[in-house]
């Protein structure tokens, strides 16, 4: 009798056969699959690659303008309508800004605000914190954005950016300018500039702490949040930077560039500045600028931008409005 098979049993070679034909099968299910990934990945490239213009050249421009020399500038630039351009103060950035930017872009207005090399977000060379360089990023941001009929405001050490900007640059692009708690057009006591940097290079957080109540005034209200808020903008600032255009600060004598400045003028300073007094600032360049309108804030400190916001919004609104 002839003997049954149970199929139920293999030999060891069928077992081996079956694995060997099952892996066979996973590896070929495997490579459809890395076929079909790898031709939806060349379609998607070839969608990105048939369509970069809108994208590709927003990408391009980015939140950076190149200045002069190549330093990358990092701006901010929201609404549409008339441009309004900002400089910020010495150690600070363009953050400053942010109540002005926030409403005026909501009214209609194209605001533009940038940091200064070596503050904020733009990059740090080490060098070229002189108002002749510093006028060149401001021409550099203007003509790449492309900006016409501009009010061009200038807070502290950025109105002697703004001021060398017109001079150098020529007024073709500005309509008006605003110079806000300004520096002073010269200084002939340059006493207090090595104490400066010596506080500067011994303990620069204490040194910039100390004098946030000076920037914001010592009675004006102002919440310990906002007052943390400003220094830490000052503490992001480069060392290089900050003692270097201090220096630009201390040696600029731009008095012979105020007669020139044929255009609209508004100075906007507080009567208790104490960073930079109102004598020795506004008053002299209201003097110097012909047909200049000198409006002064009765106890407003030098950080005006902040501490009488809604007043000084106002004011660069009725400003652009009549210039």
């Amino acid at each position: 009798m002839a003997e049954q098979l149970d199929h139920s049993t293999k030999t060891p070679f069928e077992g081996d056969a079956r694995q060997a034909q099952h892996g066979w099968m996973q590896r070929r299910a495997a490579m459809k699959s890395m076929a079909a990934i790898t031709a939806l990945a060349a379609i998607n490239v070839g969608r990105a690659e048939a369509q970069p213009t809108a994208h590709g050249a927003q990408m391009a421009r980015g939140p950076f303008v190149a200045g002069g020399d190549g330093t990358r500038l990092f701006y901010r630039d929201w609404g549409t309508g008339k441009p309004i351009l900002f400089c910020h103060p010495w150690g600070l950035n363009s953050d400053i800004w942010e109540y002005q930017l926030t409403e005026l872009s909501e009214q209609g207005v194209r605001c533009v605000a940038y940091d200064r090399r070596g503050h904020g977000r733009s990059e740090d060379p080490g060098r070229g914190y002189d108002y002749g360089t510093l006028a060149g990023d401001l021409a550099a941001m203007i003509e790449q954005l492309d900006l016409h009929d501009v009010t061009l405001v200038g807070y502290s050490m950025g109105s002697g950016e703004a001021i060398h900007y017109i001079s150098r640059h020529g007024r073709e692009r500005i309509a008006r300018l605003v110079l806000v708690s300004p520096v002073a057009p010269f200084r002939e006591d340059h006493s207090m500039l090595d104490s400066f940097t010596a506080g500067l290079k011994k303990d620069r957080p204490a040194f910039m702490a100390a004098g946030v109540p000076f920037f914001l005034g010592k009675d004006s209200g102002t919440s310990p949040a906002m007052a943390q808020w400003v220094l830490d903008q000052f503490l992001i600032a480069s060392p290089k930077a900050v003692i270097e255009c201090n220096r630009s600060i201390a040696g600029d004598d731009h008095r012979a560039l105020l007669g020139k400045l044929s255009i609209p003028v508004l100075i906007i300073q507080g009567d208790h500045d104490e960073v930079s007094p109102l004598e020795l600032t506004g008053r002299k360049l209201a003097e110097a600028i012909p047909g200049s309108e000198l409006r002064i804030y009765e106890g407003a400190p030098h950080g005006i931008a902040l501490t009488h916001r809604d007043r000084f919004t106002r004011d660069l609104i009725g400003f652009m409005g009549n210039g």
